[in-house]
């Protein structure tokens, strides 16, 4: 998941003046002023690797979708089996136009308390969230409620000592979780909710508290030895570095989830039943394949390639950049691209085209950096 940017006037976060006491350089990014970097990308990306991070991803959409037949009215806009799904787990999934086009990327979680309403607690990317919002107004049934969280700030806690460090925080609050499991509960007279999720690859926690809260919060959690804010700049490349694609980049209306490498984005029983936007075209892209697809590239040297460089095999372009890094865990640069789809193959030699010279790169499986996400079994 993430955001594009763009050039209207940026809004602040709740935690703004926080950041800046924090040493934060602020950059406009998805419509807000957003922190890209305190200490360094580097030193804040490693630190996030060995210890824990804290982000602030308060510009994201979050949003509750309730109703007695909530389930079924996301299931006609998504292609994930929402009615499987358990109250406090949760799904990646995609919101789709008629075509089968990603009009975004977004995490759903069953939020139905015992002997209620079902509701589904929904998180969008941020420079996508106003159109979404549209989208799931114009199209979500009448009986169906759809709230905007706007008074509410969302922190994500990433890194191998998060659990304890949160622990040590909220004690025995937040229940034993695992990856993509949920709860709820109050800090003192503030309700947080939380997940075991996250976009770096590594075990952590996302958390969503009321904005009016959220320096407490910060602070509180920044306070613990093992956590330090991070920003936006390490936040990409932790991402890149997970194979996890971006929006606005990697994903976008152009894009279908078959290309994207997201086809387990579609549960089994959608495959089966079909209903969900765009389907007849994606399920015969899941039965025949695709023209292109998402791939991984480990390039040779120092030079990272960008956004938009030409791939080749040979003296044919075969695709293009759609993100790119230095990857500090791996000591060199990383790239996802879409390429035609007889140069997929994990190990194929390509060339990628960065200021006028032809680097070699080599399709690689992705992750680039193994997942070290919680499952219970550790």
């Amino acid at each position: 998941m993430s955001e594009t940017e763009d050039n209207a006037e940026p809004a602040k976060l709740p935690l703004d003046a926080w950041h800046r006491d924090q040493g934060a350089r602020m950059v406009p990014f998805a419509g807000y002023e957003m922190p890209i970097q305190y200490e360094g990308i580097v030193a804040e990306h490693e630190w996030t690797r060995t210890h824990a991070g804290l982000f602030d991803v308060s510009h994201m959409g979050q949003l509750l979708v309730s109703g007695a037949d909530a389930a079924a009215a996301l299931e006609a806009l998504l292609p994930g089996d929402i009615s499987a799904l358990k109250p406090g787990r949760l799904r990646y999934s995609l919101l789709l136009d008629d075509n089968g086009g990603i009009l975004d990327d977004l995490m759903v979680t069953n939020v139905t308390a015992e002997g209620g309403v079902p509701t589904y607690y929904l998180v969008v990317n941020g420079a996508t969230k106003w159109d979404d919002i549209a989208h799931l107004r114009e199209n979500l049934p009448d009986e169906i409620t759809l709230t905007h969280l706007a008074d509410r700030a969302l922190l994500a806690v990433q890194g191998p000592e998060a659990a304890t460090a949160l622990r040590r925080v909220f004690r025995d609050a937040m229940g034993d979780l695992r990856f993509m499991q949920g709860t709820r509960f109050d800090f003192g007279e503030i309700e947080i909710g939380i997940s075991r999720s996250g976009y770096t690859g590594e075990d952590g926690f996302e958390l969503s508290v009321p904005a009016e809260h959220a320096e407490t919060i910060a602070g509180r959690l920044c306070a613990e030895i093992e956590i330090k804010p991070i920003g936006l700049g390490a936040r990409d490349s932790l991402r890149l570095e997970a194979g996890l694609p971006l929006y606005g980049h990697d994903l976008s209306s152009e894009t279908d989830p078959v290309s994207a490498d997201l086809g387990f984005a579609i549960s089994k029983r959608r495959r089966s039943e079909g209903g969900f936007p765009g389907a007849e075209r994606i399920l015969s892209l899941l039965a025949s394949g695709t023209g292109t697809k998402r791939v991984g590239l480990a390039l040779e040297g120092r030079l990272p390639a960008r956004e938009g460089a030409p791939i080749f095999n040979g003296e044919t372009e075969v695709g293009k950049v759609t993100s790119g890094g230095f990857a500090p865990t791996l000591g060199h640069p990383i790239a996802m691209g879409y390429v035609a789809s007889d140069c997929a193959n994990e190990g194929t030699a390509l060339e990628i085209e960065v200021r006028g010279k032809r680097l070699p790169a080599t399709v690689t499986a992705m992750p680039f950096v193994p997942h070290n996400y919680y499952r219970g079994d550790k």
